[in-house]
């Protein structure tokens, strides 16, 4: 898949597909692809979360203070079935869970994707940063994960989530595929929910 940040509509520092990831993963946070034997994962520094050591396919009962998580700590067999890419990323899209929008493409490794499902919040993988980035950690547009699903060929993972915020593009546009084809050229179509340079300072 083409990586979303090479689109026209947004700059190589776009923080809502992890162009501006600020996460200090401790330098624990890095690719891990499918290749190999299966290993803990063990996520620390980010977002105060520590000791995420995998998660089984058993959703959670009590939603947390971010999300409701959806999955344990016991188990990862999940996580083997999902064809990684070679540097061990898998493309994510966040949907939204009411209205069925799409509201952005980023990338998940191993790390971001079990610390998402163990946490209900969405977690990405910045490549310009090469660390683990939380959705809306400077914005505030955080993403809580509703469901979790993979598509037939266990390569593109899809979030059902509810956009704190209403705002998931750094633009301050509701999604970031805001510009239709029209007459042979690319017009933004969708309304500035937000003046963006209110949303980062």
């Amino acid at each position: 898949m083409q990586d979303p940040r090479s689109s026209s509509t947004h700059a190589p520092s776009c923080p809502c597909c992890g162009g501006t990831a600020s996460a200090d993963a401790g330098g624990a946070a890095r690719p891990a692809g499918a290749a190999g034997p299966a290993r803990p994962v063990e996520v620390t520094g980010v977002t105060g979360v520590t000791g995420v050591t995998g998660v089984t396919g058993v959703t959670g009962a009590a939603r947390s203070a971010e999300g409701l998580p959806l999955a344990g700590p016991d188990d990862q067999a999940w996580l083997d079935e999902v064809h990684w890419d070679d540097d061990g990323l898998v493309p994510a899209i966040a949907q939204d869970a009411d209205s069925g929008r799409v509201l952005m493409v980023a990338w998940m490794n191993r790390e971001s994707l079990a610390l998402t499902a163990a946490r209900g919040v969405a977690v990405y993988w910045s490549r310009s940063r090469q660390r683990l980035w939380r959705k809306g950690e400077e914005s505030g547009h955080t993403q809580r994960v509703r469901e979790l699903r993979i598509d037939c060929d266990q390569d593109v993972v899809l979030m059902q989530v509810e956009q704190i915020g209403g705002i998931a593009c750094h633009t301050g546009r509701q999604s970031c595929f805001f510009s239709r084809l029209q007459d042979g050229r690319w017009v933004a179509v969708d309304p500035v929910l937000k003046d963006p340079e209110t949303i980062y300072r």
